[in-house]
């Protein structure tokens, strides 16, 4: 327990950026009075941001994923572009597009990525599934690299973020995304409808709300510095720490999720000796203590609690355990259970 009260009592060096630290809180505190009734996704994707991460949002049509990822855009600030994902898109669209000019004349100009060159802070890519799977490779090396070839020139993208939702409700004209891709994102973040009678009200009933262009402009543009964002990440990364305890403990999550039936994990009705195909990679782990530490840093604490690793484990995790094919139709249910299967049964520090 000592380690516990020393993390507590630990404070953030000067370098960290505490200026940031309270823009960063204010960015989170902006976005959820145009987003209302999505606390906890607000604030994963502040930590996301904060970590330098890609973010993926999940859910139902209508519940405010494209609304809460454009009015992120309009609080981080720098050049924005945004594509839809259609069955039609290839993956050239995305470097460069032609067109005839007005004397007739053939021309090719940069495309959404590179129209802004080093300068695009967020990249949104709009239903992301409903792009084909050549898009989905090109995306890869984007969201890994931050570069690209183009015009016999490697293009560098130092502070773009990827941005991207999906529609889980539709399968046609539908493309999973594979598994490297989904690994690239930093987190998965489900949103959901309100459950508070209140907020489902105001949704429904108050005019503020029904004009998204309106509602996303109350958001002052450019709360957090873009260009700050790369070297700040690395300084929580090198300032926060991570305890001897907190580091086993996250060996251990990470153990019992490769292999949940030899943790003595249940769930009802899932054979454990046959749920998990693939477990989470160390990429992904590191990704978890990426997400661990800017949790902390939010709070204004020096070191990793417990509860700043279960905060963001699922959101992280979980999209990077893979289920064999007769559980994958049910991720939606298992994810879930299973996350909270690895509290219950990895002792905490």
């Amino acid at each position: 327990m000592a380690e516990r009260g020393d993390a507590v009592a630990g404070s953030l060096p000067s370098s960290a950026g505490s200026d940031f630290a309270e823009r960063a809180r204010l960015f989170e505190s902006e976005i959820e009075q145009v987003v209302v009734g999505q606390s906890r996704a607000i604030k994963l994707l502040t930590i996301a941001i904060i970590a330098h991460g890609h973010v993926l949002l999940e859910g139902d049509v209508g519940v405010g994923k494209t609304t809460l990822l454009r009015a992120a855009a309009r609080g981080l600030g720098g050049a924005y572009e945004r594509v839809e994902g259609t069955i039609d898109l290839m993956p050239t669209d995305l470097i460069y597009h032609t067109y005839l000019d007005e004397d007739g004349r053939p021309r090719v100009e940069p495309g959404p990525v590179l129209r802004n060159g080093s300068e695009l802070s967020i990249f949104f890519f709009n239903e992301i599934n409903r792009a084909r799977p050549q898009v989905h490779s090109l995306l890869l090396r984007l969201m890994a690299e931050r570069s690209v070839s183009a015009f016999n020139k490697e293009y560098t993208l130092p502070h773009m973020l990827v941005f991207a939702d999906r529609n889980r409700i539709e399968r046609e004209e539908t493309f999973e995304l594979p598994a490297a891709a989904r690994d690239r994102f930093f987190m998965e973040i489900g949103i959901s409808a309100p459950g508070d009678p209140e907020t489902s009200k105001a949704l429904a009933f108050d005019p503020r709300y029904h004009d998204t262009d309106a509602l996303i402009s109350q958001v002052p543009e450019g709360i957090l510095d873009h260009l700050r964002l790369p070297e700040i990440s690395r300084d929580i990364q090198q300032s926060v720490k991570a305890s001897e305890a907190i580091q086993s403990y996250v060996v251990n999550l990470w153990k019992a999720a490769r292999n949940p039936a030899a943790a003595g994990i249940e769930i009802d009705g899932v054979d454990m000796t046959r749920l998990v195909q693939g477990g989470p990679s160390p990429r992904g782990m590191s990704y978890l203590i990426r997400a661990a530490r800017a949790a902390a840093w939010l709070d204004g604490r020096a070191a990793i609690m417990p509860e700043d690793v279960r905060g963001v484990f699922k959101e992280v995790m979980a999209h990077r355990i893979f289920f064999q094919p007769v559980y994958e139709l049910r991720r939606d249910m298992i994810a879930p259970a299973l996350c909270k299967s690895l509290f219950d049964f990895v002792p905490v520090p």
